[in-house]
C-alpha cells in the first residue's frame, strides 16, 4: 500500500510587531535589516492552500484531522536580515517594489540597478540565506512574501508596481511566487530560470487565484542568448502558460549573454514592458478556458473523480518544507 510522508518545519506563532531597524525615511542601500512583522500569506497553512496540489492537500487535512500539528509560521524573523535598496525620491502614487529571490546566500543586488530602479521610483529587497541550498517552502517562498510585507508597511507603495523577480533557482522561485500569490504580485522579471506549470512539482493554485493570475500578472523571461539550456526550458515555460490560458507573457534575450543576471540596461527593458498596458482580449480567454473545462483537463489535473482521489501506487515521499522543527507523518492514501 502506498504511503506518503509529509514533512513540515514546526515553529513557534509570532505576533505583529513593530518594524525592525529601516525606517521609512532612509533611502540608498541598507544591509543587515531586520523585519518583524508577520503576515498571514507567509503562514504554512496559506502556503499549503497556494502552492500545494487539491490532491497533497486533501492528505495534509487528513493528517491534521487525525491530530498532527501543523505552526504557523516557518521563519523566525529574529534570525533574518534582508537588504535593501530604497530610491532618494519617491513617486507621487508611492514608490514600486522588486522583491529579488536570489540563487546566492548573500544578501546581494545584481550589479547596476541602482540607475534603472531611481528612474523608475522601485525599491528593491532581498533575503539572506534564501539560495538554491535553501527549502522553498521552508525559507525561500515565505522570506519573499515576509520581504514584500515588511516593505509595504515601511514605505508607501503602488500596489500596481509590485514585482517579483529572481535570477537561475530564484527564477523559477520567482515564477512559482507570481503563480501562488498573484494577489500580491502584478509582475515578474524571471532571469534565466523557469518552469513549466500545471504538473505536480508546480501546479497550479485555486481557481480564483488562477484566474487572477490570468488576467492581471505580466511575466517578462529574459535570458543571454548564449544560455542555450536556459532559453529551452523558456520556451517549455512559456508554452505551458499558454496551455493554462496565461497569455500576458513577453520574451527578450540578452546579446551576448550566458548564465548571468541581467544588468540594468535589460533590467530598465524589462521594466518598459511591465509598464505597458496589458493586452486585454476577453473573448480569447474566455475561449481558451472553455476548452480547458470542455476537455475535462482541470479535473484530470486537480485529481477528482467520481470516487475521490486517486493516488499512484507506490512509496512517495513528499516534503513541504524540511529545517528546524522537523516532524515527519506518514498518512495512508484516502
Amino acid at each position: 500500500m502506498g504511503r506518503f510522508a509529509i514533512l513540515f518545519t514546526a515553529l513557534a506563532f509570532a505576533f505583529i510587531a513593530c518594524p525592525g531597524n529601516a525606517r521609512s525615511t532612509e533611502t540608498g542601500s541598507l544591509s543587515e535589516v531586520t523585519f518583524r512583522n508577520y503576515s498571514p500569506l507567509s503562514s504554512n497553512a496559506e502556503m499549503a492552500r497556494r502552492l500545494l496540489s487539491p490532491l497533497k492537500n486533501a492528505q495534509l487535512q487528513k493528517m491534521l484531522a487525525r491530530g498532527a500539528q501543523l505552526r504557523d509560521q516557518p521563519i523566525d524573523l529574529s534570525q533574518e536580515k534582508f537588504a535593501l535598496y530604497v530610491p532618494p525620491h519617491r513617486p507621487p502614487a508611492g514608490y514600486g517594489l522588486i522583491v529579488f529571490v536570489s540563487p546566492w546566500n548573500a544578501a546581494t543586488l545584481p550589479d547596476g540597478w541602482g540607475p534603472a530602479l531611481d528612474q523608475y521610483g522601485l525599491i528593491s529587497v532581498t533575503a539572506a540565506q534564501s539560495g538554491n541550498d535553501q527549502s522553498p517552502l521552508a525559507r525561500r517562498v515565505p522570506l519573499a512574501l515576509l520581504a514584500e510585507t515588511n516593505v509595504a508597511q515601511l514605505y508607501r507603495l503602488d500596489s500596481t508596481r509590485i514585482i517579483i523577480a529572481g535570477f537561475s533557482g530564484g527564477s523559477r522561485m520567482a515564477l512559482r511566487l507570481a503563480l501562488g500569490y498573484p494577489d500580491v504580485f502584478r509582475g515578474a522579471i524571471l532571469n534565466a530560470g523557469s518552469d513549466t506549470i500545471g504538473n505536480d512539482t508546480i501546479p497550479l493554485p485555486p481557481r480564483d487565484l488562477f484566474a487572477r493570475f490570468q488576467d492581471m500578472t505580466h511575466l517578462v523571461y529574459l535570458t543571454g542568448d548564449e544560455d542555450r539550456h536556459n532559453i529551452a526550458y523558456d520556451a517549455a515555460s512559456r508554452h505551458s502558460l499558454r496551455d493554462w490560458c496565461v497569455f500576458h507573457v513577453d520574451q527578450r534575450t540578452t546579446l551576448g549573454g550566458g548564465h548571468d543576471a541581467i544588468d540594468g540596461t535589460a533590467l530598465s527593458r524589462a521594466l518598459d514592458i511591465l509598464a505597458e498596458p496589458l493586452d486585454e482580449d476577453a473573448s480569447r480567454l474566455a475561449q481558451c478556458r472553455a476548452t480547458i473545462d470542455s476537455a475535462g483537463a482541470d479535473a484530470l489535473f486537480y485529481g477528482y473523480n467520481q470516487g475521490g482521489f486517486q493516488f499512484q501506487p507506490g512509496p512517495l515521499e513528499f516534503r513541504v518544507a524540511h529545517g528546524l522543527g522537523v516532524q515527519a507523518f506518514v498518512v495512508e492514501p484516502l
